[in-house]
């Protein structure tokens, strides 16, 4: 039996790589940071809560790093850990830095010394392209990270790489395109869309605000994402993937492919700050742009090319955007409560 450390496991990645692992027949561990409350809802929803076990970790605390990794003989350790709300980053630019960037080099050295034969995989992510330089972005496409997000998750993956070359660990990154499902945070756009529409045809009328409407992003299934994760553990030699759908999808349309599968039919009128949807069977105003959601350095166009991937790994994502719109909108409908979906 495969032995297996899961950082952010109870994370909507971590959640169903759990799941996969524990599918596959491996032990899993997941780690959480002791100081905050356990939060299981997604493990549980996805039925495997009771089928992992829980260590205290915190990527900020190195001591706590080396007992973990010495104590377990893990086979492969997926990094997933992180503050992972773009918008917030601006905010929390140090604390970001912390985590997102020297909390990879604080776990990399633990497993360079204490367990060079573990795997390991970082998630890096398609924020790191920032003003693309490409269209579309592969794994030789250089980084523009345009957010204290983006610039730290550059500095994780750099130095990923580097302990790879350097001490020859099997070290791997993920350079991850969008990816949902209906237990993503309630932060996130994507789902901030299906949660506001679920209330809204659920009939509390409180119309969805949002910010840029004409942002793309190239949006994929994260149950797909994590069966690419773990087919890039079992490679020969340790490298780095995009992983994407290569479509891309503007918010608005991310908005309207939601609202047909909670049978709302949107009016969209105006342009820029002043645009907005009236739900035609309600006459209510159901979407409206609010100017505070733009972020001070936007990110307009990312579409990736995932050949690399495809080619190597065998990896194909299944899920359109079209369905996990419909996939997440729905659930988020059922799982609806007085006073507001279920988060």
């Amino acid at each position: 039996m495969k032995k297996a450390l899961i950082t952010g496991i109870t994370g909507q990645d971590g959640s169903y790589l759990a799941r996969l692992l524990v599918e596959k027949g491996y032990e899993v561990t997941g780690a959480v940071r002791g100081n905050s409350q356990v939060k299981l809802t997604r493990l549980k929803k996805l039925g495997i809560a009771d089928h992992v076990r829980l260590v205290d970790l915190d990527l900020g605390e190195i001591n706590g790093i080396n007992r973990v990794i010495r104590a377990t003989p893990f086979d492969e350790v997926y990094n997933l850990a992180a503050q992972s709300f773009v918008g917030s980053s601006w905010d929390h630019p140090i604390y970001v830095a912390d985590v997102n960037g020297l909390g990879v080099v604080r776990l990399l050295d633990a497993l360079r010394t204490y367990a060079p034969q573990a795997r390991f995989y970082q998630a890096s992510t398609s924020e790191m392209f920032g003003r693309v330089r490409a269209v579309p972005q592969n794994e030789e496409t250089p980084f523009h990270p345009r957010s204290p997000y983006g610039a730290a998750k550059a500095y994780g993956h750099y130095i990923t790489v580097n302990y790879r070359e350097s001490f020859g660990l099997h070290a791997s990154s993920g350079i991850l395109f969008n990816h949902e499902s209906p237990v993503r945070g309630a932060e996130m756009v994507t789902r901030k869309i299906t949660l506001g529409l679920a209330r809204f045809a659920r009939g509390e009328h409180v119309p969805l605000e949002l910010g840029n409407l004409d942002a793309r992003r190239d949006w994929g299934f994260a149950g797909d994402y994590v069966d690419g994760m773990w087919r890039m553990l079992q490679q020969e030699a340790a490298d780095d993937y995009v992983l994407a759908t290569g479509i891309t999808t503007p918010i608005r349309d991310f908005v309207t492919f939601a609202a047909e599968a909670l049978e709302l039919s949107l009016d969209w009128s105006g342009e820029g700050t002043n645009e907005q949807a009236v739900d035609r069977k309600s006459g209510k105003l159901a979407v409206r742009v609010n100017p505070t959601f733009y972020r001070p350095a936007e990110v307009d166009l990312l579409i990736g090319d995932a050949t690399k991937a495809r080619t190597r790994l065998g990896w194909e994502p299944k899920v359109t955007v079209g369905e996990l719109a419909v996939m997440m909108a729905r659930s988020d409908y059922d799982d609806w409560r007085p006073g507001g979906p279920a988060s």
